[in-house]
């Protein structure tokens, strides 16, 4: 047994302090999960004892503790003069001969496993890396691609020096831990060829919104630097584990990326910078780029690698403990592998059940865009850093600007009032620490270098989706805090509308019942960008349409596939922030105005005198210039809840003015495989035209709920155009008439037994209306999310005044 190497199978999660986290790490996976499916690489540690060993030998103690004792850690200048200094104590380091000796018999070993040729990765594992509270991510140095004895020994020494690095003494300083007490450990394991494969993280929650029913999966081509780094923008995948682990096997959403760079092994020393010696970056090929770079195949086991991880260290640790992983797929055998793990650090150690929501009360001009880190918002004035050696003239509360952050930044990263960076995704070393520190961040923004000056006040805001968004000028905005421990349940339902599948992570902490209205059009619009039969018929659209057609296609298998794909992963992803509580989804209701700004759409587009009460909702989906196109929508429909797995999905027909016209989408939906009642399936119907409500005896025969829509019912009761601003005046949702309309409605609903809900604007703009709703004894109301808290705090109020 050597006192200086351990190899994976001899150490487990417990000898943190002997190997360091990611030493650990490896061995728990790999002595507990090889056996269930999960590929780890074999290896062995370089101890904590190693590297005492060194530092004693070489009477190093005395040297760092005069270098290092008087250090001021947020003096950057400082901090470089002496972490430059260590370091250069370590580099003078000899290693003992029984060390270096050890060491390179471990590796014949390892040779005599994977064959001669095998190259090695090695890697820092610092003995207080990986706790909960402090990720280390990239603190310490890792090298690749290391395939001789003279190589190894170099880069183990370069590991240790490493534990000096600017960033690594100032995370020391920030998380409390001694400069000196902290040994520096070095993983030892057979490389994974993703440099002719692929490779990223993933981790067993949403990393911004903390939301745990998901696996998030990054991906990029060639070594998973670039990915770690933020230098590109990679590919992403979700994979809802709910209905994983009920057996269906689907991605959930997924991103293309743009992938820019692959980095890959050469042959030649980069000597400007040894952190990426022995690899080099290529430009990726436009096919390449326009392609995911994993197939669903391959995300599928990633997602059963990271549900078994979390089960696993969540068993260990007796409670849940979402996991931070590192992935890599070796292309020369075409398998994929676990290379790291680690305890998140962020959204799973939020403590206590307050709900805190940013939002912006203005709006102004929209300067840049990229990738949303957290969900709150920041402003200041804009400090464009070129290079580290301009970190110095950082002032606290900017906005710090910059092509790409590295770790070393970090100590003026966390005075910032936030970050913007032009490169990068949302698991890079900017969104890691923005994350750690609390502080709002947008990645990936191509721009912001170009588009922002310095000295511009600008305002950062998280707070609206995925998409960060960065504007003009200092915004108004404002925090709401509620304490849920303290909020009731009515009796009547509270459900939510939405239709943004990217605003669906950040809303699934809200305390609803389920979401009473998904719109689909918002997905159409943002997301698939085309008519349904332009893309069904590309041959009728013009040369220009038709070019961007196959650019939006470009990822998928044909345009069929991307339209189908895109609204079942759109309209999942809402579903799945409620599950397994209802989600009634509309079917398409846009106006022929509105579908004819989709690419392609004025071929197929009448012109309407009145869109408003023109050819839109039910009438569409039977008729011939649209019946294609309501079958892709079914197609979609159909895979979200037989593919995806979410049978909580119910679908609900939209502006059906006859009892006829109703029956016959029925069974059109039946022909298109989505047959009522089969799986649970339920359709509703909107009660939005008078007739609905007139005849609600009649299509109570045909639809299992009414959902009232009480901005067309008013409309149309008062002969009122929503649009026109001179009669705007008359349009009122409180008018007597218009609630005599709702009161039949739900009495209808009530003596027919059918669900009835509301999902119109008039609740969450008038309590009054609320309050009329719920005497009348309605089953559910849905309001916009921002309504919600509120809605629930007076209609459980309201309900103990009526006595229930």
């Amino acid at each position: 047994m050597s006192q200086y190497i351990k190899w994976f199978e001899e150490i487990g999660i417990e000898d943190v302090p002997e190997v360091g986290g990611k030493n650990a790490s490896l061995g728990e996976m790999y002595r507990n999960l090889t056996d269930e499916g999960v590929r780890v690489p074999n290896g062995f540690a370089i101890t904590a004892n190693a590297y005492r060993h060194v530092l004693d030998e070489n009477d190093a103690w005395t040297k760092l503790h005069a270098t290092l004792d008087e250090l001021s850690p947020d003096d950057v200048k400082d901090l470089q003069a002496r972490g430059a200094k260590a370091r250069a104590i370590i580099d003078a380091c000899e290693l003992p001969k029984d060390l270096e000796t050890d060491i390179l018999a471990q590796y014949a070993k390892l040779k005599t496993i994977y064959g001669g040729d095998v190259s090695l990765a090695v890697r820092s594992s610092a003995t207080a890396e990986d706790s909960p509270e402090a990720s280390f991510a990239g603190q310490n140095d890792t090298y690749l691609n290391i395939s001789s004895e003279a190589a190894l020994l170099d880069a183990y020494k370069r590991c240790l020096a490493s534990n000096f690095t600017d960033r690594s003494i100032h995370y020391k300083y920030d998380n409390h831990f001694d400069y000196y007490k902290v040994y520096l450990c070095v993983v030892v394991m057979k490389m994974v060829r993703s440099d002719k494969g692929a490779s990223g993280v993933m981790f067993s929650l949403d990393t911004e919104t903390g939301f745990r029913d998901v696996v998030f999966i990054n991906a990029a081509y060639g070594l998973g630097e670039n990915v770690v780094q933020g230098t590109i923008d990679p590919d992403s995948f979700y994979v809802h584990k709910p209905t994983y682990q009920k057996g269906f096997q689907a991605v959930l959403k997924r991103r293309l990326g743009s992938k820019q760079k692959k980095m890959v092994f050469t042959d030649t020393i980069n000597t400007d910078n040894i952190a990426v010696e022995y690899t080099r970056n290529l430009d990726t090929a436009p096919e390449q780029q326009q392609h995911f770079c994993i197939s669903d195949d391959d995300v599928m086991v990633l997602a059963d690698y990271a549900i078994k991880v979390e089960h696993h260290y969540s068993q260990k640790a007796g409670f849940n403990k979402p996991m931070d992983m590192e992935w890599a797929k070796d292309g020369i055998d075409g398998q994929l592998y676990m290379v790291q793990a680690r305890p998140e650090t962020v959204e799973s150690q939020r403590k206590g059940n307050i709900l805190k929501f940013y939002h912006l009360q203005q709006r102004s001009k929209l300067l840049a865009q990229g990738r949303a880190v957290g969900t709150r918002i920041g402003a200041g004035r804009a400090h464009i850093i070129k290079d580290a050696s301009h970190l110095s003239d950082f002032k606290p509360g900017e906005v710090l600007v910059a092509d790409t952050t590295t770790p070393d930044w970090e100590p003026v990263m966390k005075t910032a009032a936030a970050i913007v960076t032009n490169r990068g995704g949302r698991t890079c070393h900017a969104a890691i620490v923005s994350r750690e520190l609390g502080i709002p961040a947008v990645v990936g923004t191509d721009d912001a270098t170009e588009v922002l000056n310095n000295g511009d006040e600008i305002t950062v805001s998280c707070a609206e989706g995925e998409n960060g968004n960065i504007y003009a000028g200092i915004l108004d905005y404002t925090v709401t805090e509620t304490d849920l421990g303290n909020l009731a349940q009515p009796k009547t339902d509270i459900m939510m509308n939405l239709g943004n599948p990217d605003q669906a992570f950040s809303l699934a902490s809200l305390p609803v019942d389920g979401i009473g209205l998904a719109r689909m059009e918002f997905i159409i619009n943002e997301y698939i960008k085309a008519h349904p039969m332009a893309l069904l018929h590309p041959d009728k659209v013009d040369a220009e349409s038709r070019a961007a057609l196959e650019k939006l296609t470009a990822a998928y298998a044909d345009p069929r596939d991307f339209f189908i794909k895109t609204l079942s992963e759109g309209v999942a992803t809402i579903a799945a922030s409620v599950y397994p509580k209802p989600c009634v989804v509309r079917m398409s209701d846009f106006k022929t105005n509105e579908y004819a700004t989709l690419l392609g759409g004025q071929v197929f587009e009448p012109v309407d005198d009145n869109p408003m009460i023109g050819f839109r909702g039910a009438s569409r989906y039977t008729h011939p210039n649209y019946a294609e196109g309501f079958a892709l929508e079914c197609a979609a429909m159909k895979r979200v809840r037989e593919v995806i797995g979410m049978d909580n999905v119910i679908l609900m027909i939209p502006f059906c003015r006859r009892v006829e016209e109703g029956k016959r989408v029925i069974d059109a939906m039946a022909q298109h495989g989505l047959r009522q009642g089969e799986n649970g399936l339920k359709i509703y119907v909107m009660c939005e035209i008078p007739n609905n409500v007139v005849q609600i005896d009649e299509f109570s025969n045909v639809f299992d709920g009414f959902s009232i829509g009480s901005n067309d019912l008013t409309q149309l009761t008062l002969g009122v155009d929503r649009d026109s601003e001179i009669v705007a005046i008359d349009y009122d949702e409180r008018d007597p008439g218009v609630l005599r309309m709702i009161q039949w409605a739900v009495e209808g609903c009530q003596r027919n037994q059918r669900h009835s809900g509301i999902c119109g604007q008039a609740p969450s703009d008038y309590p009054e209306v609320a309050e009329f709703l719920v005497k009348l004894g309605i089953d559910s109301i849905s309001l916009n999310p921002d309504s919600v808290l509120k809605t629930i705090q007076d209609i459980d109020q309201l309900e103990a005044n009526l006595g229930r």
